[in-house]
């Protein structure tokens, strides 16, 4: 039986991150898979009813996910969950997408005043800093991998709106990937 959807809805951002704050083109996580990361994935996936992507992820999960074998209920709830993208250069919506191009902090508050379950972001690193900024992220799961990269593009960076976050979970995976879940904290003066 499932359960009734929450009156409101979360954004969830999800990003695999070096120890020096690297997201970009993470085929540098592969090493460090393992089944606990998998059963983690798996559940924010399914905690979710709603994909949130920037056009560069969208465009590259888009080429990808519909031509993986063998991917399970992961890859089925992948390529069936509804996807909002965000793009002022895309024209033709495929692989249950939906484009947005107007004013997307209004359009994201739309979305998260419906009903339904978490609205789950995944990398989008240049789209979830224009959210981050309108304050519209309400949690953030960071997979923190113990790799320094020293060069691509970082989340966090010098031109980032300041916010104090509040760690409200953490798990460390036999790989020695730590994923760090934050909320913002309440208002305060930076």
């Amino acid at each position: 039986m499932t359960e009734p959807a929450p009156s409101s809805r979360k954004v969830v951002l999800s990003l695999y991150m070096s120890l020096d704050g690297v997201i970009e083109n993470p085929a540098w996580t592969a090493p460090y898979w393992g089944d606990d990361i998998s059963a983690f994935k798996e559940a924010e996936n399914f905690e979710s009813d709603l994909l949130l992507l920037g056009r560069v992820t969208y465009q590259g999960f888009a080429e990808a996910w519909p031509k993986m074998q063998d991917t399970g209920d992961f890859g089925n709830r992948m390529n069936t969950l509804p996807k909002v993208v965000a793009t002022t250069t895309l024209e033709t919506p495929e692989w249950n997408a939906r484009f947005i191009s107007g004013d997307i902090a209004q359009e994201v508050q739309r979305l998260k005043a419906q009903p339904g379950h978490n609205i789950l972001i995944y990398g989008s690193g240049t789209f979830a800093q224009t959210l981050m900024a309108h304050g519209l992220i309400d949690e953030y799961r960071l997979l923190i991998y113990p790799v320094v990269l020293g060069t691509g593009q970082k989340f966090f960076s010098e031109s980032s709106v300041p916010q104090s976050l509040v760690l409200s979970a953490s798990q460390t995976f036999s790989s020695g990937v730590v994923a760090l879940t934050y909320r913002p904290a309440e208002a305060t003066n930076l």
